[in-house]
């Protein structure tokens, strides 16, 4: 399967050519395949009057006519690449040969992190750990919108298929639009986001990996470069070529922040998957070495499907061909070497015998037209291409060169006959015969390994060796006659439409399904999805066509380009703002007047410098009570921050009860609560709220600056924070915490429970209870309903119930031999989860007290093999070792009530 070698660099392996330094230079990862720098076109130059002097005078370097039936001619195969090779030993040309795209291992290095988890995790203190298949493996598919496109028809095969093999998938949009029905038909939910000005409400750690697709989903991952979801394994599929072509721009101009915030974009990906191998090489400014290759896109097809509306009958016209004329489309690589041109030579030679008939004929109006493509736009390409016909002996008019950058499928849509031109192996087929099969257009390739292995001779195609140029000739007598095309050849055109419709599927779903199962890493609890050679084969032999039915024959519209557009607008006028000109500025603001602006800011800035120093050595009036109160009044009010703090802290005050609400990172802004009844308590002094009055947990614990305690306490932390000097900070009488992902899943308290809540406690109805409103039997990964120790081993590996033992041993000297626990009850009730509950302060303060010695046994237990591997028998994830039921609540226990 060639995706699971993605290509990430390019190399000139030193094969046959090692002696020669100019063929055995090697490119750079991902640098773009340039042509010529200037010694490479000077010596491309000469190399190309060497050719046509040859040409001219010797005919020796290109084979012999093919209109000449001389048996030494046509049957020594070997001829043109031994004389060719005259040539590439000179240096002046290469046909690609050691080109070798050079994987980044990216694949390898996620198999081999793996294999050493596994390995770790088994020795972690000798325990072995458990999965429990009590939930399927959870994924968020993110688009920028819901049209109906190409990419949504790829993504909807691939969910098809993961979702067979055991995912359970979550569609995310920035906007509504069509394919919202198609999502729902195949039972996938979908969420249309909504932006407010403290971030987007979705709590992505429900899933355990990201899908996200196209550049203009950017937008959404302002979210996922926060914490808590910096970690999140999120893989960014892109297919637009746009970015890589205003990059350059950007560049030139000067625009190096908008760059920047783009390669930071590009660096929060997992993994960024390109459909093809051209799009990481353009890609490599934003290059950070996570780059993927998954071959195979239904883009081409769909466009193929579309070329009715897409392209009219005046497009012939407007480059000058007439309606009856046999158009010949000569294609190459899409990769760039300097023997490429040379190639054309040959494929321009085995023509020649279509135009036999018409040697003595100056008028080309009935010959048929031969159009050269490529991505080269040098003037002086298509004069080597005219002087190459004109030496040839071509008709004059006849053979022409256009260089395509963008709208390639507007000159192949008007062409009768494509041939492939290139004898370079690529990794894989080769997208421009993708292109040219999708119009329904019979094509002629070179028989290599992964052209061969779709395109079968003469049934929906013709290959010719290589090594024997003369067959290419007799394939193109036999698929042009009398001016037109043949019925067989007609026919082969229709049968690779058909055949290139489908193309790659299975490639393209295997290549993600792997790519998958190597990057996420499943908690406990999570069953592992099948293997991907169970799924069935009717999932993988086709697009997901007859869900677009009725939704196909929509115009392609350039979505990206208008995106970026809005993106830079939105940029230059951010840049404008943060100048902050006096006046109004445009793109038209010249730039003398600006450097005057610059000098002028510059001057009156040192100005008030100066004075600023003089008036401090002087003595200054404090002036009259008035000033001063005024003035202290001004700056008060300047301070919303404290302000507000003020407000809440009265509204507190005859309150019985505070409830707080620990987190980490700004992507919990959305869930937390802005009353008075509620107060957040950030884990970092990074990512609080402004204008709010949390609590700043380091300041209080000094354990939470250290990442490795902050992160495996979690919410621990905010309790032993809140607890330590508690005077100086909680005077009610009650204490009750929240956990911001209780509000995402939204099982926090409703408005009424709210009051219902205050009432029981003002009222004392059940004396020193303790209240919760999350449910263990209400946990979605609790489906199973499952008792205590059971559902704490199943989100612990297996090793909860030994946990327990071993820490309560340690915090009260019990003797080794012993394994008891304490019994916990089944009357039928049901546990607490989540930390979302209310209790007297004082006997929170008594669990804060036990729950200390708790975790300092636990942690003394594991410290050393945790904190120097990073793994732990709780956990099969390498980073943070959790232990979530350290303390939990029974309801229908006395003094214990749920509110929900």
């Amino acid at each position: 399967m060639g995706s699971l070698e993605s290509p990430i660099s390019l190399k000139r392996a030193g094969s046959r050519n090692e002696r020669n330094p100019f063929l055995s230079r090697t490119r750079s990862r991902f640098s773009r395949f340039l042509l010529f720098n200037k010694l490479d076109y000077i010596q491309w130059i000469c190399t190309v009057v060497v050719f046509l002097f040859f040409v001219v005078f010797f005919q020796m370097f290109l084979p012999g006519s093919v209109m000449d039936k001389s048996p030494d001619s046509l049957d020594d195969k070997d001829l043109v690449f031994r004389e060719l090779g005259y040539l590439k030993e000179m240096g002046g040309l290469d046909f690609g040969e050691d080109i070798t795209l050079e994987p980044c291992k990216l694949l390898q290095k996620f198999q081999s992190q793996n294999k050493q988890l596994n390995l770790e995790s088994s020795s972690a203190l000798n325990r072995s750990q458990h999965r429990f298949q009590y939930r399927k493996p959870q994924l968020a598919l993110v688009f920028a919108d819901l049209l109906v496109d190409p990419q949504q028809l790829l993504m909807v095969t691939i969910a098809n298929a993961l979702r067979e093999i055991g995912y359970e998938i979550q569609v995310y949009s920035i906007e509504d639009g069509p394919a919202y029905n198609v999502w729902q038909n195949i039972g996938v939910p979908v969420t249309v986001l909504k932006f407010n000005p403290s971030g987007i409400g979705v709590d992505w750690l429900n899933y355990d990996g990201i899908l996200v697709s196209s550049l203009e989903a950017k937008s959404v991952f302002s979210s996922f470069m926060q914490e808590p979801f910096k970690s999140l394994p999120l893989i960014w599929t892109i297919h637009e070529r746009a970015l890589a072509v205003r990059s350059r721009q950007y560049t030139s101009a000067g625009q190096i922040e908008l760059v920047n915030d783009w390669k930071n974009v590009f660096n929060r990906a997992t993994v960024v998957v390109f459909p093809n191998y051209a799009l990481p090489m353009i890609y490599s400014t934003f290059d950070t070495g996570n780059y993927y290759v998954i071959p195979g896109s239904p883009a081409d097809a769909w466009k193929g499907e579309n070329a009715m509306y897409l392209y009219k009958d005046n497009q012939r016209a407007s480059m000058g061909y007439g309606p009856n004329e046999v158009l010949i489309a000569i294609i190459g690589s899409q990769f760039m070497y300097r023997g490429l041109w040379l190639e054309h030579a040959l494929i321009l030679q085995a023509l020649l015998p279509l135009f036999a008939d018409f040697s003595s004929d100056n008028d080309s109006i009935s010959h048929p037209k031969i159009i050269v493509l490529s991505s080269d736009s040098a003037s002086n390409y298509s004069m080597a291409v005219e002087k190459i016909a004109l030496n040839l002996r071509y008709p004059s008019g006849v053979v022409k060169h256009v260089a395509v950058h963008g709208d390639v499928d507007g000159v192949l849509s008007m062409t009768d006959l494509v041939i492939y031109g290139s004898f370079l192996e690529e990794p894989s087929f080769p997208e421009i015969l993708i292109k040219a099969m999708s119009h329904g257009k019979p094509i002629i390739a070179p028989d290599l390994s992964n052209i061969r292995k779709y395109v079968d001779n003469r049934v929906n195609g013709y290959l010719f060796p290589k090594e024997n140029i003369s067959v290419l000739t007799q394939i193109i007598l036999q698929m042009i006659s009398k001016g037109k095309l043949s019925p067989l050849a007609l026919n082969i055109a229709s049968i690779g439409r058909a055949t290139v419709k489908n193309m790659m599927v299975q490639e393209t779903i295997e290549g993600y399904a792997m790519l998958l199962e190597n990057v996420l890493k499943f908690p406990s609890e999570v069953a592992p999805p099948k293997a991907v050679i169970e799924l069935p084969s009717k999932l993988k032999e086709e697009w997901q066509w007859n869900l677009f039915v009725n939704l196909q024959n929509s115009t392609l519209e350039d979505k990206s380009s208008k995106f970026l557009n809005n993106l830079e607008e939105q940029w230059n006028h951010s840049q404008r703002k943060k100048f902050g000109s006096p006046v109004a500025m445009n793109d038209s603001f010249s730039y003398e007047i600006w450097e005057e602006e610059k000098k002028m800011h510059i001057f009156y800035t040192k100005r008030r410098r100066e004075e600023q120093e003089l008036k401090d050595r002087t003595d200054q009036s404090r002036g009259t009570w008035e000033d001063v109160y005024r003035n202290a009044k001004r700056a008060d009010h300047a301070r919303n921050d404290l302000h507000e703090r003020d407000e809440r802290e009265l509204e507190r005050t005859g309150q019985p009860l505070c409830i707080y609400e620990p987190y980490f990172g700004e992507g919990t802004w959305p869930f937390l609560h802005r009353s008075s009844l509620y107060r957040g308590i950030g884990l970092s002094t990074k990512g609080r709220r402004p204008r709010m009055d949390d609590v700043d947990g380091p300041s209080r614990l000094e354990l939470l600056r250290n990442s490795y305690y902050r992160d495996i306490l979690g919410e621990y932390g905010a309790f032993f924070a809140i607890a330590n000097r508690i005077d100086h900070l909680h005077r009610n009488a009650w204490i009750g915490f929240q956990s911001w992902r209780a509000t995402a899943r939204k099982a926090s308290l409703s408005e009424v429970a709210e009051t219902s809540l205050l009432g029981a406690i003002e009222k004392r109805k059940y004396g020193d209870a303790l209240y919760f409103w999350v449910r263990m039997d209400k946990d979605p990964r609790n489906s199973l309903q499952q008792d205590f120790w059971s559902f704490c081993d199943a989100i612990n590996a297996g090793n909860c119930k030994f946990a327990f033992s071993e820490t309560l041993k340690k915090m009260y000297g019990i003797r080794t031999e012993l394994n008891s626990l304490p019994p916990m009850p089944e009357d039928g009730g049901t546990w607490s989860v989540m930390q979302s509950w209310a209790l007297p302060t004082k006997s929170f303060l008594e669990f804060v007290m036990f729950s200390r010695m708790f975790v300092d046994a636990l942690d003394a237990q594991m410290y050393d093999e945790h904190h120097q591997s990073g793994h732990c028998y709780l956990s099969f994830s390498k980073v943070t070792c959790l232990f979530a039921l350290i303390f939990s609540f029974k309801q229908g226990i006395n003094k214990v009530r749920c509110y929900y």
